[in-house]
């Protein structure tokens, strides 16, 4: 990715301000991950506050998320595989999205955040299979929370090297991306025996 020419927009939505934050990551052009250290960045050099920068960037987060279930509900998988590609978002990413809600259900919007590929494209199923709107809102707010903290504590590390986030932030995706599956896995097995208990 040309960084001069991310910098050059998230300058552009920073001089905003926390709505800024916001629109960058509903819009999706720039990964969450450089927005939002770039807003960590941006709150050590004392042009935003800690509060303001992440409340703007869970609901920035969420309201993206919001909008591609509305897509996948009104939409259906026709749109995305006719338009999605204006959207950054490929064939491969709703296959991967529709197998991992398919197979292990409501809970992967949360945990699915935290996932290469898959975390992009979840809501689209979600939205598709009509999952409750409000328990979708509530697992995305939820997921938002960690990880807009997490990149926005590396921005403020890193400084004035906020740039590097896509190399550093590897190394945080990886394990989150573990305990993701771990507890996708625990939650199965617990919903499994609850439900025998209940049979």
């Amino acid at each position: 990715m040309n960084h001069e020419w991310v910098l050059h927009i998230l300058t552009f939505l920073t001089d905003l301000g926390y709505a800024g934050i916001s629109l960058a990551l509903m819009i999706e052009v720039i990964p969450s991950e450089l927005v939002l250290s770039y807003a960590g960045f941006m709150v050590t050099a004392g042009k935003l506050t800690f509060i303001g920068a992440f409340i703007s960037g869970v609901v920035g987060g969420t309201m993206a998320q919001l909008f591609l279930y509305w897509l996948g509900y009104y939409g259906g998988r026709p749109f995305f595989e006719k338009y999605g590609k204006y959207l950054f978002i490929h064939s491969k990413h709703i296959l991967a999205a529709e197998k991992w809600f398919e197979k292990h259900g409501t809970i992967v919007i949360f945990t699915a955040r935290f996932i290469p590929i898959v975390r992009h494209a979840i809501s689209i199923p979600a939205g598709i299979s009509r999952m409750p709107f409000s328990t979708f809102t509530l697992y995305t707010f939820a997921a938002m929370l960690p990880w807009t903290l997490l990149f926005m504590i590396i921005g403020m590390e890193l400084g004035t090297h906020w740039k590097h986030i896509e190399v550093i932030g590897t190394r945080y995706i990886k394990p989150l991306s573990l305990i993701a599956v771990i507890s996708t896995l625990f939650y199965l097995i617990y919903s499994y025996r609850r439900n025998k208990r209940m049979d």
